[in-house]
């Protein structure tokens, strides 16, 4: 697969040379070679990945450093590159004319969520990872995708039962997982918490929900 730096943006191709688009967000860590690997990862399962680069190259391997990466970051310029980002992943000639996908990490996860909701003609399907959001969703169209820790300090017990709620009351397509044993980043194969047989099983679940949401690009 090809793999190219568009801008301040992580961009993954498939072989083939277009499909479907995912919009990658990453948690605060910043866009560090974890999420560079999982846009390749989906370019290999045939979807056009791009992950822009949310907090301007920073990239932290500590808990200190990344809230203070997130404290010093511009909630409005982080809401503007992000939807930028989409018109980007959105007008490429290697994505087809119809809504994408997102997917989030914590941070991005909140991000994602948002997006959903404010941009509803361009996200056709969202999966999140360890994070919530608590909007207003009545205008979104997305189908919901959710994974959760079960130990979680960042994304407690009640925060996820109001936002599947939510989804759910706005006659949304949604589908929560919680995964016993496991803590926030589990995922991340960069994270102490990371847990191989959870993470697995939620990458198998997250590409069933894309492949359904977002058919395959016609030969």
């Amino acid at each position: 697969m090809d793999r190219e730096h568009a801008g301040t943006a992580y961009l993954a191709i498939p072989e083939r040379g277009d499909g479907p688009g995912i919009l990658v967000l990453h948690a605060w860590w910043g866009l560090n070679q974890f999420f560079k690997a999982t846009c390749d990862r989906l370019a290999a399962e045939g979807f056009v990945a791009l992950a822009p680069d949310l907090l301007g190259g920073q990239v932290a391997t500590s808990i200190e450093e990344a809230e203070a990466q997130l404290a010093g970051a511009d909630a409005d310029g982080l809401a503007h590159l992000t939807r930028s980002s989409l018109r980007t992943l959105r007008d490429m000639p290697l994505t087809p004319d119809r809504p994408v996908g997102v997917l989030g990490f914590s941070m991005g996860a909140s991000m994602a969520l948002w997006l959903s909701a404010r941009a509803p003609e361009d996200v056709i399907a969202t999966a999140v990872f360890y994070g919530a959001q608590d909007i207003d969703f009545s205008g979104a169209r997305s189908a919901y995708l959710g994974h959760f820790a079960e130990t979680d300090p960042y994304v407690d017990d009640d925060s996820v039962a109001l936002l599947e709620a939510e989804l759910h009351l706005d006659e949304l397509e949604v589908t929560f997982h919680r995964y016993p044993g496991t803590q926030h980043w589990f995922f991340e194969d960069d994270r102490p918490e990371h847990d191989a047989a959870a993470a697995q099983l939620a990458w198998d679940r997250t590409l069933a929900f894309f492949r359904e949401q977002l058919p395959a690009v016609e030969a």
